[in-house]
């Protein structure tokens, strides 16, 4: 326990994981057991990675650079941005019972606005430690004006300054005075963000940094000492901050982490924005975070009963810390503060957050006798009377992680082969992490055989990974070819219908189940990850909870049917060796060119309405920081001919240019008539 609070022994730790219980409600879909148990053996395998195994502090600290600049990338922060000047302005000082507030602006990069209070003593001398305080989502508007939550929070930097410190106080990208977005996959939808690799925890971490820096220019700091706090948001980026600089010499996140337990299993993930996480490509959890403090003075702060940070979690999380700390010998080093409460900022854990930081800033903690109180009216902490017309603030997202640029055909053999290597790679190392590592065939098993007439249909199960299991549909009209289809919810409809015909020897009645019996040669259709027995809802607030589990087990919904469809091309092989072409529309299509690049058993891709940007989709991690669809096309295109309706021309444009300049078969890359 901490060694400035014991409020509750660690037998509380041991309670059962808090859940919400939104997958097991009455309104339940299909596939929802499966896929919590899914989830419950994706998170076993990544609980408390990477740093569960290590033994030794030498062993750390080989790794601890590595897991460093991982952290960057997961934040969008590699490589490190340029440090352009920060055009620090001050529009008005308030002053009031001996403190005084610089009412302050800086930009992070040029642009990116960061608004701010900076508290500091009205009488002091020499240089002081400062405090960096991050605000949680207190969002304060009056009369339709954003106000920023640092007025919020206020009351933080006010008991700094009252004891001798400078405390900065940053408003965040979306509560602040400039209001940018912390929700794109929340509830706006914008899975995109994923294919940039973009989080804004990565902007507030940056913002962060920055003010650090600008701390550290100050004549009235001691830029050897700068700690930082925050609770709920500002707790997240508490940690992110700490982890990421090691200017931070002390830090008290409060309510701001948990584990991947408690985040994907027990649903905790439903009650946080996207600000609160990383772009977990590496596959890590939250426990790394704290280990990278380490040794470094940290109080892990919460209250006992905070729904959306369980104290389960938040217990594993220290234990986790701690054994790290243990290695450099530095556990006095390392606190844990538990009160009893909820999701609140309450004073008693204020007081031993102040304890915490006095302590290791100042070298001394002297009874605490005065509450943290405001002493200012929100408005007056305004920092600008109109906002700045270049703020890039509202639009970050597009900008702040770099996309690659269109690749230019190669000017030789050699040079595509390295090329081509090369965007393989980073494919499985960047995006498609989260795929099962094995080289076993994919399981077939045979469920169900009938006639419709001359038409044979047969049902398989197809266990693509442990947990797994997708219907695999043949539709056999005779003949030498296969085509392999991938079948969305719509499609599933139809193959029902022929399915439950089978059993009853009645004609299908619908147009889509007879279009798909009078096809011709061998069909093998693949019933998609998330479509039909594994649907897992037709709720849209809670389908974008479960696909924002994906990505923080480092996966994605799209991602996993990549794989999924090179298990049904592994299939095709074992059910009916020879040719194979792949027909499939939208994303779909674009799945199923991603599936050729690593299944060379693929002779032909029929797509339509194949997208030319991955802002259509698919959904992959990091995708656009090194290529684009129409790369993948031509990757697919060296082995597989690739045929394309007029609308998806943009999409295979750069595989054609490639296969000219190559001089590929004129049949490689072809538009229908």
């Amino acid at each position: 326990m901490s060694r400035n609070c014991l409020a509750l022994s660690f037998a509380l730790a041991l309670v059962a994981s808090f859940s919400y219980g939104l997958l097991q409600s009455a309104h339940a879909e299909p596939g929802d057991a499966d896929l919590r148990e899914y989830f419950q053996a994706e998170t076993t395998a990544l609980t408390n990675q990477p740093i569960a195994s290590v033994t030794s502090l030498e062993e750390w600290k080989i790794k601890r650079p590595g897991y460093h600049d991982l952290l960057k990338e997961m934040l969008g922060l590699q490589p490190w941005p340029e440090k352009t000047d920060l055009q620090v302005t001050t529009t008005g000082t308030l002053e009031k019972e001996g403190v005084v507030v610089e009412k302050i602006h800086f930009q992070s990069r040029p642009g990116l606005y960061v608004t701010g209070n900076l508290y500091r003593p009205a009488e002091a001398k020499g240089r002081l430690p400062a405090v960096l305080y991050v605000c949680g989502h207190g969002r304060v508007v009056e009369d339709g004006v954003s106000l920023g939550n640092k007025t919020y929070y206020q009351h933080h930097g006010a008991w700094f300054a009252r004891h001798g410190f400078v405390c900065l106080m940053i408003d965040t990208l979306q509560l602040g005075e400039i209001q940018g977005l912390h929700h794109g996959t929340h509830n706006l939808d914008m899975w995109w963000w994923i294919n940039r690799g973009y989080t804004p925890a990565g902007v507030e971490a940056w913002n962060c940094v920055r003010a650090i820096d600008l701390l550290q220019a100050r004549d009235d700091v001691d830029g050897e000492k700068i700690g930082v706090t925050g609770r709920s948001g500002g707790g997240a980026y508490s940690w992110y901050i700490a982890a990421l600089d090691d200017r931070i010499k002390a830090a008290v996140p409060v309510a701001g982490i948990t584990d991947l337990q408690n985040h994907i299993v027990d649903d905790c993930i439903n009650g946080h924005c996207d600000c609160m996480f990383w772009v977990n490509t590496p596959r890590f959890d939250f426990s790394l975070l704290p280990s990278l403090i380490a040794p470094r003075a940290l109080m892990i702060a919460n209250t006992d009963s905070d729904p959306i940070f369980p104290l389960d979690g938040v217990t594993r999380t220290f234990f986790a810390a701690r054994n790290i700390y243990n290695l450099y010998g530095a556990e006095k080093n390392l606190g844990y503060c538990i009160v009893s409460g909820g999701h609140a900022d309450t004073q008693p854990l204020r007081v031993p957050a102040f304890h915490w930081l006095s302590n290791h800033l100042k070298g001394s903690s002297p009874l605490i006798e005065d509450a943290a109180t405001p002493l200012f009216e929100r408005s007056e902490l305004k920092v600008f009377a109109e906002l700045p017309a270049d703020q890039i603030n509202t639009k970050i997202q597009e900008t702040f992680v770099p996309v690659a640029a269109p690749a230019e055909a190669p000017a030789s053999e050699a040079a595509w082969k390295s090329q081509a290597a090369e965007l393989r790679k980073t494919l499985l190392e960047k995006s498609f992490g989260g795929w099962p590592t094995t080289d076993a065939a994919p399981k077939l098993t045979k469920v169900a055989s009938g006639k419709l007439g001359e038409t044979t249909i047969m049902t398989y199960d197809l266990e693509t990974q442990p947990g797994v299991t997708l219907p695999l549909i043949v539709i056999d009209n005779g003949g030498d070819s296969t085509t392999l289809q991938l079948a969305d919810q719509s499609m599933w409809s139809a193959l029902e219908e022929l399915t439950s015909a089978v059993k009853t020897g009645e004609a299908p009645q619908s147009d889509a189940a007879k279009q798909l019996l009078a096809l011709p040669g061998r069909q093998v259709i693949l019933v998609q990850r998330g479509v039909g027995p594994t649907q897992w809802s037709q709720d849209q607030k809670l389908d974008r909870h479960i696909r924002r589990r994906f990505l923080q087990l480092g996966q994605t919904v799209d991602g996993m049917r990549v794989w999924d469809a090179r298990c049904a091309i592994q299939a095709c092989k074992q059910l009916a060796p020879g040719k194979l072409t792949i027909s499939a529309d939208g994303v779909d299509a674009a799945v199923a060119v991603y599936a050729t690049i690593f299944e060379p058993g693929v002779d032909r891709i029929v797509a339509t309405h194949l997208p030319a940007d991955h802002r259509q989709g698919p959904i992959f991690l990091n995708v656009r920081r090194f290529m684009n669809v129409p790369e993948a096309v031509a990757l697919a295109a060296e082995t597989a001919a690739i045929e394309v309706d007029a609308e998806s021309a943009p999409a295979v444009a750069y595989a054609q240019a490639v296969s000219k300049q190559l001089k590929w078969p004129a049949k490689q890359v072809t538009l229908q008539k």
